[in-house]
This record gives C-alpha cells, sequence and structure tokens, in this order.
C-alpha cells in the first residue's frame, strides 16, 4: 500500500469519519489496513469505483458493523463471500460493472437493504432469497444473462424501480403484478413474447419500457395511458400457463374455470375458506392459482384461472405515450372473463 493511501485511512480512522472516498486508487486487494484496530467502526459510507478488487474480506461486517452504503462499481468482482450478510446496517449496495457470474443466498440476509445495483455482471439467476429484502426500493440487475427472474420478488413489498434491460427474459412472472409500491419498470432490449395480463393494473405503476423486444406486441389494456417505450403491429400470444382462449362462439366457460372461481370466492369471503382449503387440499399448481390468478377481467376484475376473452385495439392513439421518442401509436389487447365483458369493454372508458 502507497504511503498516501495509508495516511487517507489511518486519518479517517482517527479522526471517525463516517465517509471514505478510496475511489481509483489501483487496489488490487481490500486495504486490511482498514479492519485494523479501532477506529473503522465509525464508518458509514465506502466507496471504492474503479479499482481492481476481485473480492471481499470475510470479516467485513465484523470490523465495519454501521456500514449503510458500500459503493464497489467498476472492479473485478467475481465473488461474494457469504458475510455479505452480516452488514446489517447496509441500505445500499452497488456492484455494477463487476464480474459477477453467481449471487451468493445470504444477500437475502441484508434486512435493511433499499437500493441494489447489480447491472453490467455476468448472472445467469437471481437466488429465491432476495424476496426477503422486504425494504428494497430499488433493484438494476441490467445487461446480465439473466433468462427469468424469480417469482419471490413480489416478496419485496416497499421495490418501486426495477430495471432488467439487455438480459435475456422471455417472459415475466405474473406476481411481478402484486408489488403494491413498483412505479417504474424497463425490461428493454430482452426476448419477451407477451407480459402478464395484470401488468399495470395497480395505479402506482406509471412507467413502463419494453422497446426492443421484437416479438412482443399487444400490451395488456392496462398499460393504455402509462408512460410506455415501445411500438409495432398486433400479434396476441398468450402465457403458456392458459388452457383455452374464448370466442364469442363459447357461451359457457369451462368447468374447471367456474369451479376455481367459486373456490376463490370461497376463499377470500368466507371465514372458513382459510380452515376447509389447506394447502394439501388441492393439487400445488391450484392451490397457487388461488393466491396468484393468471389474471383479472379488464373490464369487471373478475379472476381468471384457465381461459380468457381477448379483445384486440390495434395502433391506438396514446397520447401520453407521445413524451417518449414521439411515439404516439400502440397495440393493445384487453383480456376480459365473458362474453358479456368482451362486448362491453372498451379501451377508452
Amino acid at each position: 500500500m502507497n504511503i498516501d493511501l495509508w495516511k487517507i485511512i489511518l486519518v479517517a480512522k482517527q479522526e471517525k469519519h463516517k465517509k471514505l472516498f478510496l475511489n481509483y486508487k489501483n487496489l488490487c486487494r481490500f486495504p486490511h489496513e482498514l479492519l485494523k484496530g479501532g477506529g473503522s467502526e465509525y464508518l458509514e459510507h465506502l466507496y471504492m469505483k474503479m479499482n481492481l478488487l476481485t473480492t471481499l474480506p470475510d470479516n467485513l461486517g465484523e470490523k465495519l458493523p454501521n456500514l449503510t452504503e458500500l459503493y464497489l462499481h467498476s472492479n473485478n468482482i467475481a465473488v461474494i463471500p457469504e458475510a455479505i450478510g452480516t452488514l446489517v446496517k447496509l441500505q445500499s449496495l452497488d456492484l455494477s460493472n463487476n464480474v459477477l457470474a453467481i449471487l451468493c443466498p445470504e444477500i437475502g440476509q441484508l434486512k435493511s437493504l433499499r437500493h441494489l445495483r447489480l447491472a453490467n455482471n455476468q448472472l445467469k439467476f437471481l437466488p429465491s432469497e432476495i424476496g426477503d429484502l422486504r425494504e428494497l426500493q430499488t433493484l438494476d440487475i441490467s445487461t446480465n444473462c439473466l433468462t427469468a427472474l424469480p417469482e419471490s420478488l413480489h416478496l419485496c413489498f416497499a421495490l418501486q424501480y426495477l430495471a432488467a434491460d439487455r438480459n435475456h427474459l422471455t417472459n415475466l412472472p405474473r406476481q411481478l403484478c402484486m408489488l403494491p409500491n413498483l412505479n417504474e419498470l424497463s425490461v428493454t432490449s430482452n426476448s419477451l413474447k407477451c407480459l402478464p395480463q395484470d401488468l399495470g393494473r395497480y395505479p402506482e405503476l406509471q412507467y413502463v419500457y419494453v422497446d426492443n423486444n421484437f416479438q412482443l406486441y399487444g400490451l395488456p389494456s392496462y398499460l393504455y395511458n402509462k408512460v410506455i417505450g415501445h411500438s409495432g403491429q398486433l400479434t396476441i400470444t398468450v402465457p403458456d400457463e392458459i388452457q383455452t382462449i374464448g370466442t364469442e362462439n363459447d357461451t359457457v366457460p369451462p368447468l374447471q374455470e367456474m369451479v376455481m372461481r367459486t373456490i376463490y370466492k370461497f376463499y377470500h369471503t368466507s371465514k372458513k375458506g382459510l380452515d376447509l382449503l389447506s394447502p394439501n387440499s388441492l393439487p400445488r399448481n391450484l392451490c397457487k392459482l388461488l393466491f396468484y390468478p393468471l389474471g383479472h377481467c379488464h373490464h369487471c376484475s373478475q379472476p381468471m384461472f384457465t381461459i380468457v376473452y381477448p379483445k384486440c385495439f390495434p395502433l391506438t392513439e396514446t397520447p401520453l405515450a407521445a413524451l417518449y421518442n414521439g411515439r404516439t401509436k400502440m397495440s393493445f389487447v384487453a383480456y376480459c372473463c365473458s362474453i358479456k365483458c368482451l362486448q362491453v369493454f372498451d379501451l377508452l372508458s
């Protein structure tokens, strides 16, 4: 370690600094001098951008117990040790522009984490434990190698901003629609073929960007009057979980659909529903549907489980969308629960 860097660390420890800037120092290893002796326990913000770090020490949480922000943008970090979970007060973690291939499950132990930035890495999946981050507000996982997002993301109740641009996503989990505070979703430059039917159903979601998903046409009508980046002709592609696409000749929904709607209503309105419908009383896939239906009717909000009745609105004018790159026309599709709702629903109503 050069003498200037040693002096910076020494002064920070002696004067009990809360912030320490070690950006652009050509560090090949984490400075162990920072973790020796006393003084480091007062540190709350540590910035180490544009270095050559490859990993982090296992005793980071023990030596820096009050750390709330760790900024490691643009290093060569390939592995995050399991001990990352000991940074219990950490609120912001930036590991963008590294070479991470795996995110350890212990990331879920950071119960205070609010901002997690992992853009420009080599991640192929996210651990399900990411759903344990109940305080998480920002998640940036753009420019990785992800082919899917974990369903557990819907447990991040505080999530407001989710960016997953430039990955290899072919679909989004429908549970994502359940996030009560999600305000901005950006999934540009993926391989998406369809979007969850309920996406945009909650008014909190205001900004949706899906540019450069070349097989994605026909956005859910819940996204009408959102600020959207997308344009294209209309082709209807529905999730594989949908068993039937209804037409105006189908006067009666399938028996399984009617049974599921009845059970759903009983389950959510009857005080005895929770007792009578235990997790073992139905097949796992049907039990899961009771909590997370495939979608809700765009006219009456009736939950749907096996069948949808799509209604197409090709190249519809959307004034708010004109704010985004001057694009004024989008193709939308409404998913309805019956012929009656299909005939009544109007995109502008």
